[in-house]
């Protein structure tokens, strides 16, 4: 590809031919400022918040969507240039709100930041006063809130939606000043085929959509005296707290994390990576029996609950190749519930189970009524990351200070194989560690499926050769299952995460969320397997105990009862 060579703000840079003004700035360090722009969605250039001069046509263009082209020569300080955005961010806030106490985004919300750096004041807004939008706020589901009122128009949301993930449940509707994001026929996003994955609420710049929160529930049970508070905490929450506290993405801080847990209150701190061995236990033994002709192949993962709605809606004369294993989530609140009373003697009507998760879809997940195989609702409460990172903060926790602790006992241990769980790819090389040992007793070299979209890998375990793959977004997921469903597809397994990159992108996470920083959480993960004195889920002392003196086996009665579910057909449109 040729390259163009341009003057941004007196600076002669050279790039791409196809790159954007946008894109040339960033290469010599001019920064300007953005809001309809992410970088991993396609352009939009909707908000001219972004807008720069062309110092030879006196046009102001937005950066984010021109192409460079061979002498262009432009100036991103001029008068101009700032008047423009200073009007367009003015006339934003005009129809906004501008409740930022309340807000759930205050202190972290794109629009707050450039209203600031931009020296935006209240006069200037209150020039523009008049009528503004009111819509109703759609918190009937227990995932996502939807507030229509914050919204900006910039579109991010629908662009994830329907690029990345296919399912188009978010789309503008009605014109001018009438403008809006809503759902088909303005229902409730609870009521619509819609996975709950929350990669909305990932890349909305302002509060329009946010997770359903769930801290004062959690608060509230802390402070009960009659309550006994279990937490366990997700894989890739190790790696992605950290950001919400100034540390550089991908840093491990399972230590401090565990710390602040107990600070908060909780009376025991377990890790869910724990489940996820128990979970290659439950679907390794599944998937070997497939193998053997007990079942239908392509065997696909149900780990993921947003993987697992979208199917239900889209794919469900495919729910017999999904695992009945539960997710290592419900999987470690059911034993929360029983195993864990019959080992402590506690009252299990006084446990309440909390789980640390980066993902929205688990806060649905936690509330099918097929989760409750313990006798009781399995799990009463899901923070996310971002909730979490909250909790601490308002408890006025140095996070960066705190020592290193370890999880407690009985369901805190785990391998390195429960913890890739949280990134693609990982639940794929977990079970097939542990199924190739099982079978010949040899031990799996890595997979290296990587992070990209779908891809798919050959091992031989025995006389056999094994064709496993991958999917992660809905969008990759579809293109994988269409072919299944047309016949086309000859692997054995199937692993498929709603999100891009698995769960340290989960709907749930710190925000920006980009592609770049998704990869180095996931190499935090890595780091933690290739660190871990056990790396095989069948090798965890805890389970082997967990078995011996409770579940019996794997796909056992007891194991049947309490770790294993079934989906649902539900209404495609």
């Amino acid at each position: 590809m040729s390259k163009v060579k341009l003057t941004i703000d007196k600076q002669t840079v050279e790039v791409e031919e196809d790159s954007t003004i946008l894109d040339a700035a960033k290469e010599i360090g001019v920064e300007i400022p953005v809001l309809c722009y992410h970088p991993d969605l396609s352009l939009h250039g909707a908000c001219r918040v972004c807008v720069v001069e062309d110092e030879e046509s006196g046009r102001l263009l937005a950066s984010c969507a021109t192409p460079v082209t061979e002498g262009m020569q432009i100036n991103t300080r001029s008068m101009k240039a700032r008047k423009a955005r200073r009007k367009n961010v003015e006339l934003l806030l005009a129809n906004h709100p501008n409740d930022c106490l309340g807000c759930d985004r205050n202190g972290h919300c794109e629009l707050q930041d450039i209203t600031y750096e931009l020296g935006i004041q209240k006069e200037d807004v209150e020039k523009y006063a008049g009528e503004k939008s009111e819509y109703d706020l759609d918190t009937v589901g227990p995932a996502l809130k939807r507030d229509p009122n914050k919204c900006i128009l910039c579109g991010r949301c629908v662009r994830i939606c329907e690029e990345v993930q296919g399912d188009s449940a978010l789309q503008f509707t009605q014109r001018g000043f009438d403008s809006i994001v809503t759902t088909a026929f303005d229902l409730p996003q609870a009521e619509i085929n819609c996975a709950n994955c929350g990669q909305c609420a990932t890349v909305c710049p302002v509060g329009a959509i946010t997770e359903m929160s769930e801290i004062d529930k959690v608060w509230k049970a802390l402070e009960d005296e009659d309550k006994h508070v279990i937490v366990q905490t997700a894989p890739s929450v190790q790696a992605t707290l950290g950001e919400e506290f100034g540390m550089e993405t991908g840093t491990v801080v399972t230590g401090k994390m565990v710390a602040a847990l107990r600070r908060l209150g909780f009376d025991q701190v377990f890790s869910t990576d724990f489940a996820a061995d128990l979970t290659i236990l439950e679907e390794g033994s599944e998937f070997l029996k497939k193998l053997n002709g007990e079942g239908e192949l392509p065997h696909i993962t149900s780990c993921c609950p947003g993987w697992v709605k979208y199917a239900e809606h889209n794919y469900s004369d495919l729910l017999p190749h999904l695992s009945s294993a539960k997710s290592p989530m419900q999987m470690f609140s059911a034993l929360g519930k029983t195993y864990y009373p019959e080992q402590t003697g506690i009252d299990p009507e006084k446990i309440y189970t909390v789980a640390v998760m980066p993902c929205t879809a688990k806060k649905f997940e936690k509330d099918r009524e097929e989760m409750q195989s313990s006798g009781y609702k399995d799990s009463d409460a899901v923070l996310t990351t971002r909730e979490f990172a909250r909790m601490i903060k308002e408890m006025g926790i140095n996070f960066n200070v705190l020592p290193e602790e370890d999880f407690d006992e009985l369901m805190g241990e785990s391998t390195g194989a429960g913890t890739i769980f949280g990134t693609t790819g990982g639940v794929t090389e977990a079970a097939v560690r542990t199924v190739k040992e099982k079978l010949t007793g040899e031990p799996l070299e890595r997979l290296n499926l990587g992070f990209r979209g779908i891809n798919q890998a050959e091992l031989r375990i025995g006389d056999r050769l094994v064709k496993v793959g991958i999917a992660n977004g809905l969008g990759n997921a579809e293109k994988l299952l269409d072919k299944v469903r047309a016949g086309e597809c000859d692997l054995d397994f199937i692993e498929i995460m709603a999100c891009p990159h698995g769960c340290v992108g989960g709907g749930g996470q710190p925000r920006p969320a980009t592609n770049e920083k998704k990869e180095k959480r996931a190499q935090g993960l890595a780091n933690i397997d290739d660190s871990s004195k056990i790396r095989k889920s069948h090798e965890n002392p805890q389970i082997l105990k967990l078995y011996e003196e409770f579940l019996g086996e794997p796909l056992g009665g007891e194991s049947h009862h309490l770790l294993h579910t079934k989906y649902k057909a539900r209404p495609k449109n």
